[in-house]
């Protein structure tokens, strides 16, 4: 062997030798949180980052909702609603990303929730916020893949110059296509699917960056709309129907809200990362810094190239691509938008892997009533595969709404936000009101804001400003109210959290004792399969 192969095979070695300890700790970690390891450590810290960026999905997400904020309180409102909501975003992310730093499980904040009280209140915590976290991210997937089939239809809208007629059936058929195949996406093995990964942040990120630039380079100077159009009294457009300016103008917090949410998406995926109490709440402090700063550039310029307010959204009803169409023509329009629907199926790839941990780690801890049936990890690609058809299975519920109603369906992505913000200021608060509890041992992870000023003010911050959007978001856009533009968010999440608990008080209280150490069935098993072993060898002997 040469000296420079020699050379690689000891560098080749540390390495292996350096990730074989990180996973070691790691697992060391999960067990003093009460877990036995079950899958293998395969996202590195690239591939932990694109996955934070993608389940907020930039260029996507805000496609998607753009049609709310500039139609509902006008272009200042889609700036200015962005940069503050991004900024109220910012404190929520790092105080989630304290809280994963020290329970890097797969059940995330549910997880946490229980172990941040007393004992006697574990289960009703824990059954709560369990489902109230499921029930965001089952929405949160719907809602991108029912706006990812809108996308796409909106783009052969385009294409057909306006002479195209959608209907409900079209949408909601491509819209269960699509999740299935994410389903049969997401079975595959871990590794297949951190390199899958690993590449999502470059096309995320870079198709922002490219729609920017042409946008700019495409518009002249004389059409872009001015400084007061942008930021100022004449870019707002009050179109309630009856609302005040100040409940128009905040009705624009949509679309930064639903872009950035699902943060602890990562910790979902934490006992696959390499050095997840380091590795995952970098992520999402990365990636809610990078969203908010890279989403409030984006919309700028797009307000700023935007044409007559009066034209939009089109006949697409999609005023993100109809914009775009305007000043790139057609072709170059509809090829960019090619990637921001690429962008949108990896939100919902990334999302529906997160919710299957969820609902994986809720049946591990037996909240649900399948006696653990779906908290099983095929040995073959070493992922739950029977809680990621649950989730793909339910998350097309949702969906359905549209057959019935438009407006309905679109709740869901108000439903999103309310129930995944709900379900993390629980945490947030259990820390600061339990810090001194006996029960409750609370132990820092790498990433921690401390005890001080800085810490305390974050904590409380996010816990007012998400109980305040809340409020705006369980409001009907338009008055007067009707059937037809009723606001259904706040009647589902209110509903399930009511359901939720007569379920617990009837049946859930019998069988769920909160999150639950499985080392002892571990070791239980370990011993049986040994005992079982040694039988087989005497026999063989004899």
């Amino acid at each position: 062997m040469s000296e420079k192969q020699e050379k690689q095979a000891n560098e080749t070695v540390v390495t292996d030798n350096a990730s074989l300890s990180s996973t070691l700790d790691d697992d060391r970690v999960l067990e003093e949180i009460g877990y036995v390891p079950s899958f293998k450590r395969e996202f590195s810290n690239l591939a932990t980052i694109s996955f934070a960026f993608s389940i907020m999905g930039l260029c996507s997400s805000i496609a998607t909702t753009f049609n709310t904020p500039l139609l509902v309180g006008g272009p200042s409102s889609v700036v200015w609603c962005w940069i503050l909501g991004a900024t109220m975003c910012f404190t929520l992310g790092a105080s989630i990303a304290e809280i994963v730093s020290a329970f890097p499980t797969c059940g995330g904040l549910y997880t946490a929730s229980a172990q941040l009280c007393p004992k006697k209140h574990r289960a009703i915590v824990g059954w709560v916020v369990g489902w109230l976290n499921i029930l965001g991210q089952v929405a949160g997937a719907s809602s991108t893949e029912f706006g990812l089939a809108n996308m796409i239809w909106a783009a052969v809208v385009v294409a057909k110059d306006g002479n195209y007629t959608l209907t409900a059936g079209k949408t909601v058929g491509i819209f269960i296509g699509l999740l299935v195949f994410h389903g049969l996406l997401n079975c595959l093995a871990t590794r297949w699917l951190a390199r899958l990964t690993t590449g999502f942040v470059f096309i995320n990120i870079g198709t922002t960056l490219i729609i920017i630039i042409v946008l700019l380079a495409t518009t002249p100077r004389s059409e872009m709309h001015s400084a007061s159009y942008v930021f100022g009294s004449a870019g707002f457009v009050n179109q309630t129907g009856g609302w005040n300016n100040g409940i128009a103008f905040l009705f624009g917090l949509l679309s930064v809200q639903w872009t950035m949410t699902d943060y602890d998406a990562t910790a979902h995926i934490s006992e696959e990362v390499r050095r997840a109490a380091y590795a995952a709440p970098s992520a999402i402090f990365i990636a809610v810094i990078g969203t908010g700063l890279l989403g409030w550039l984006l919309n700028i310029v797009v307000i700023l190239c935007s044409g007559p307010l009066e034209n939009l959204p089109g006949p697409s009803q999609n005023a993100f691509l109809e914009i775009m169409a305007l000043r790139m023509g057609k072709p170059g329009a509809l090829f960019l938008w090619s990637f921001v629907c690429l962008t949108a199926f990896f939100v919902v790839q990334t999302a529906l892997q997160a919710c299957s941990r969820t609902v994986y780690a809720f049946s591990r801890d037996h909240g649900l009533p399948d006696r653990g049936y779906f908290g099983h990890v095929s040995r073959w690609t070493t992922t739950p595969l029977r809680a990621i058809w649950l989730t793909t299975l339910v998350s097309i519920l949702p969906g359905l709404l549209d057959l019935a109603s438009p407006v309905a369906a679109n709740a869901i992505f108000a439903l999103t936000a309310m129930a995944l913000d709900l379900s993390y200021i629980i945490p947030i608060f259990l820390r600061r009101l339990y810090r001194n509890h006996p029960e409750v041992d609370f132990k820092p992870g790498p990433f921690y804001m401390g005890d001080g000023l800085l810490g305390w003010a974050a904590n409380i911050n996010c816990i007012l400003w998400t109980l305040f959007v809340c409020v705006i978001f369980a409001m009907p856009n338009y008055l007067p109210v009707n059937p037809q533009n009723m606001n259904y968010a706040s009647a589902i999440t209110g509903g399930v959290i009511i359901l939720s608990m007569i379920w617990y008080a009837i049946s859930g209280r019998h069988h769920y004792k909160g999150p639950q150490s499985n080392l002892h069935e571990h070791d239980k098993d370990h011993k049986l399969r040994t005992e079982d072993e040694s039988r087989k060898a005497l026999q063989q002997v004899a």
